[in-house]
């Protein structure tokens, strides 16, 4: 076991481990830490603690120091400056011409690099543009491509639930999405409806999918046939997850048929898989496809 706190660089960034020292360190405290890309200015979000050591992927480094308030004031003026180094590379990538969006800069808290990070269609040969961007800054240039996801969560906005994104206000890290969730719960297959603002599938679909998968294994399909409590036998008209209840239709002793509903425990069927036929799997696949065309790299 080995002794760590969980340091943040951005909001709602990937966490990294550090090693505390004998430092007295918070949550909620700013700390000078040396990462792979040089000295960075972070906030403690995850308290000291104690880890398997197989879990550290990485060298555990020490943290430098509890950050001062002439650090404070250091962080702050490079925020200032990266608005001003983000107009400059819209002039610059105006003058050149290129076809790529500028979404956020970052300089390091040392300022030994400046980041710019972009979103585009395809590649673009920015060679000349981190030539220009040089010669101004005089520092290492960085230019680095990412996805539609990372620009929604850097930028935010507000959901069609109306409330900020999940990606932009909570999640550190992005969850993996399957059409097959929006499916389980009933959802309409319709991409416009189940993608969020990044046009991507909504991260919140998994938020209730165990739920979800929990619910449906107690529940018939639509189709089946089951035996009802009061002695009828009918098939399966439609289901309501979250009621738990079964609309049935059942053949009455005069030949005649009406809906009746059930709840799931009145009920006596056979437990089997789920049915998942080949053209609801050629849906899903094509589907699916369109969410695996998403670019770029991802950022912290």
């Amino acid at each position: 076991m080995v002794e760590v706190i969980g340091v943040r660089f951005r909001p709602n960034g990937k966490i990294y481990f550090f090693a505390p020292a004998k430092l007295e360190l918070e949550v909620g405290d700013a700390v000078i830490v040396e990462t792979a890309r040089g000295v960075e200015y972070g906030k403690v979000v995850l308290g000291r603690r104690e880890i398997e050591e197989g879990s550290i992927t990485s060298t555990l480094k020490p943290v430098i120091r509890k950050a001062t308030p002439a650090d404070d004031a250091r962080n702050q003026k490079n925020k200032d400056k990266c608005k001003d180094a983000f107009e400059i590379c819209l002039q610059k990538i105006a003058k050149h011409g290129l076809a790529m969006k500028l979404i956020d800069v970052e300089y390091t808290f040392d300022n030994n690099k400046l980041l710019f990070y972009f979103t585009a269609d395809g590649r673009i040969d920015f060679r000349e543009l981190v030539k220009d961007l040089a010669s101004v800054f005089r520092t290492r240039i960085e230019l680095r491509q990412i996805g539609v996801r990372d620009e929604t969560k850097i930028l935010g906005g507000i959901g069609i639930c109306g409330r900020e994104l999940c990606c932009h206000k909570h999640l550190s890290d992005f969850i993996p999405v399957s059409i097959k969730m929006a499916k389980e719960q009933n959802l309409s297959l319709n991409p416009t409806k189940i993608s969020g603002v990044c046009g991507r599938l909504m991260c919140c679909l998994k938020n209730e999918q165990e739920t979800y998968e929990y619910l449906n294994d107690r529940l018939p399909n639509v189709g089946d046939f089951v035996r009802t409590k009061d002695g009828f036998k009918g098939e399966v008209n439609s289901v309501s997850v979250l009621r738990q209840k079964v609309k049935v239709i059942v053949e009455l002793d005069n030949g005649d048929k009406e809906i009746r509903e059930y709840q799931t425990e009145e009920l006596k069927f056979k437990p089997k898989k789920r049915r998942n036929s080949e053209k609801v799997n050629e849906e899903l696949k094509a589907l699916e496809a369109l969410e695996k065309k998403e670019g770029g790299s991802k950022i912290d």
